[in-house]
């Protein structure tokens, strides 16, 4: 009996177009040998993109979500937008400060 095997590949080839700014930042890393190829750096920036998503999921459902329930559950919890923006200024010169 003669069994074929079909090896499936795991790669698939594209043809993509990059605005010329990605496309020298592409050239620059592989030139600098960061890259071994343009595909390596291609598929470094695609696994970071899917990392963020990932966490910015994560975030959403472990975090956003328990506070909205919060909120939900106990309106009286809630803040103004002017308390937010206070907040954010407030945090926004610590930090500048602490920049310099």
């Amino acid at each position: 009996m003669i069994q074929s095997r079909f090896v499936m590949s795991t790669t698939r080839q594209l043809s993509i177009t990059l605005p010329n700014d990605m496309a020298d930042i592409v050239k620059a890393k592989v030139e600098a040998g960061e890259y071994a190829n343009e595909s390596e750096m291609i598929r470094d920036g695609l696994r970071v993109l899917i990392a963020r998503d990932c966490a910015v999921e994560s975030w959403l459902k472990d975090q956003v979500g328990s506070a909205y329930d919060a909120l939900k559950a106990d309106p009286s919890r809630a803040v103004s937008v002017g308390q937010v923006r206070a907040r954010l200024a407030a945090e926004h010169e610590i930090a500048k400060t602490k920049a310099c």
